[in-house]
């Protein structure tokens, strides 16, 4: 739901930021100073930089070891809350409109009349309904990175990675850059520094975290294959398990491409089978049918096992150097979790990292970091150590119920979409005592979002569509039925906000306030709305008339589908990575400015 024009009107992409003055006085080499340093372009390097992008007035710095873009990606699967994450980016349309949409799973076991060969033994949803407006997508991993990297380079940041890059060393110090990276013949120093470099992660070792888990003794092969086949539900995402071994079939981007997880057996654990041998496998575990690969896209051969680090950060009490995705975790690919919640992770971060360089923030925010994200992590680690096993199960052994991993499939649905994470209470997340007057958007998840009508277009939507990857918080304001609270609150809000917003910045541009009104759409009168749902912005001072939203009729009610009190209304905080961190009543001012202030500072 993209705006623009504020600043004038020009001809055009629209999409295309007008650079930033700073750009063109920039180096096209590295810098030898910079604000964020991010080691890695790859999913989680690239999620962190697309969200610094937006603020050219930190210098975020990208490099990577490798000697280009990533061409083939080994990630695959997109989960709904990473989907949800992308529109935020304005580029959720672009992931949707390439990739192939999970809609069902079919679920494959030995024939009880003849467990030489298989037979379905259920076909259920992917996603339950009502989970997320977004789908569960196939979608080659450069293709995701090149939509980030296409982002950067529209901003105003012009911000593009540097390759062909190699951290050698790393010292944390004092002063104003107190991060000294060694890159092989030069020496960059940074306030902060990411690694985002893989499980051999270079930052990680400078910091000296260690991963620590279990020993990798599962071998798996993957190939990405052109096949003719007679096995019935090649199209869908199948998970087999037979008396020759396991095998989960994904279907790819495209309508031909499919993606073969194939367990190998033990003999072959030790040694670099081919895809030839990879195929042989495969049509052994689809016995009665067979499958004719004819082109082999990629293919690889990894072990499977799960390791974490304790901490993410390299200070609990003052961090400049953190580390994310599979530098600080690592696990199997048969949940498709690895891309997401490396993903996940920087866009926990960063958001936190530009409230605090910008002078938005207190410092404090950036411990949140590590302590929010390694829980995730392990609950990541445990959750995928069972899911292996329980895929890995041969139906001689414990899981010989057909039905048991479909009914674990299905449970652990919510987890595997990305929409189970919850945070703990913390500075950011409050510990939920009003989660009555909204008990569908429960403190510490994600906003859930839901259908709405726009106010002042009578366009139909999705609240949470509304929300950029700009860095600002969000309250959104569910009206009471009589509008007795709604007025005054109103009014305190346009202090509140002013409290915390620069001189010459937009009113919405640290907190932004929306409104969902109990009525139709068709009753509100634009030109009586508070001021705090108007506000005026850019140079010319144009109003913002996309602040206020009602239920839409055709589609389910927002505040029965959330279970927002009706009669009593409330207000609903959310941090600017889309989490909801309070829930309060219309009229609990001082309860309301109290967490705004334990986290922002005044301007």
């Amino acid at each position: 739901m993209a705006q623009f024009y504020v600043g004038g009107y020009r001809t055009g992409d629209p999409f295309v930021a007008d650079p930033d003055p700073s750009v063109a006085g920039r180096p096209d080499g590295l810098p030898d100073t910079a604000d964020v340093l991010i080691v890695g372009a790859g999913p989680a390097g690239l999620v962190l930089a697309a969200q610094l992008a937006a603020f050219p007035d930190i210098r975020t710095v990208v490099i990577d070891r490798r000697d280009g873009p990533l061409e083939v990606g080994q990630a695959d699967g997109v989960a709904c809350r990473t989907v949800e994450m992308f529109e935020a980016f304005g580029l959720a349309r672009h992931v949707v409109a390439e990739g192939y949409q999970v809609n069902e799973v079919a679920f494959w076991r030995p024939d009880p009349h003849d467990p030489a060969a298989i037979v379905r033994t259920g076909r259920i949803p992917d996603v339950e309904d009502d989970l997320s407006e977004m789908p569960h997508l196939i979608v080659n991993q450069a293709r995701m990175l090149a939509f980030l990297r296409g982002h950067m380079a529209r901003s105003a940041s012009r911000l593009a990675p540097h390759h062909g890059v190699t951290v050698t060393g790393l010292e944390v110090g004092s002063g104003e850059y107190p991060v000294t990276v060694e890159l092989g013949p030069s020496t960059l120093r940074a306030r902060y520094v990411v690694g985002c470099d893989g499980a051999r992660s270079a930052v990680r070792e400078a910091i000296g975290r260690r991963l620590e888990g279990d020993p990798m003794n599962q071998a798996w092969g993957v190939m990405d294959v052109l096949a003719v086949t007679d096995f019935p539900d090649i199209r869908l995402k199948s998970a087999i398990t037979s008396s020759a071994g396991s095998l989960l079939i994904i279907p790819r981007e495209g309508g031909y491409l499919v993606r073969l997880y194939i367990e190998l057996p033990d003999h072959d654990r030790a040694r670099r089978v081919t895809p030839e041998e990879l195929t042989e496998v495969a049509n052994r575990i689809l016995h009665p049918y067979a499958i004719d690969v004819r082109d082999v896209g990629w293919w690889s051969v990894y072990e499977v096992g799960q390791r974490l680090c304790d901490r993410f950060d390299d200070d609990p009490r003052d961090p400049r150097v953190f580390i994310a995705g599979d530098a600080c975790h690592t696990h199997s690919a048969k949940a498709g979790q690895g891309m997401n919640v490396s993903m996940a992770d920087t866009w926990n971060l960063g958001w936190k990292l530009a409230a605090v360089l910008r002078g938005r923030a207190r410092p404090e925010l950036l411990g949140t970091y590590s302590a929010e994200r390694q829980a995730v992590a392990q609950e990541l680690i445990d959750f995928d150590r069972e899911f292996a096993a329980m895929f890995s199960a041969h139906p001689e052994g414990t899981s010989t119920d057909p039905e048991k991993f479909q009914r674990y499939f299905r449970d652990q649905g919510r987890f595997t979409a990305g929409v189970a994470v919850r945070y703990a209470p913390s500075m950011i997340t409050s510990g939920a005592p009003h989660q009555h007057l909204a008990t569908g958007l429960p403190v510490g998840m994600r906003f859930h979002s839901a259908p709405v009508v726009r106010v002042a277009d009578a366009k139909p939507m999705h609240l949470g569509h509304a929300a950029r990857a700009d860095g600002a918080w969000r309250l959104y304001v569910f009206a009471d039925r009589d509008g007795a609270r709604f007025a005054p609150l109103c009014a305190f809000l346009a202090m509140l906000t002013a409290r915390f917003t620069p001189a010459g910045a937009d009113p919405d541009s640290v907190v932004d306030v929306r409104a969902v009104l109990p009525c139709g759409h068709r009753e509100v009168a634009v030109v009586d709305l508070p001021p705090v749902l108007r506000p005026h912005k850019g140079p010319f001072g144009l109003v913002d008339h996309e602040k206020v939203f009602c239920p839409d009729p055709a589609r389910a009610d927002v505040f029965d589908l959330r279970g927002i009190d009706r009669a009593a209304g409330c207000v609903v905080v959310v941090r600017p990575d889309q989490y909801v961190a309070h829930v309060l009543p219309l009229d609990a001012h001082d309860a309301l400015a109290g967490f705004l202030d334990g986290v922002l500072l005044e301007a």
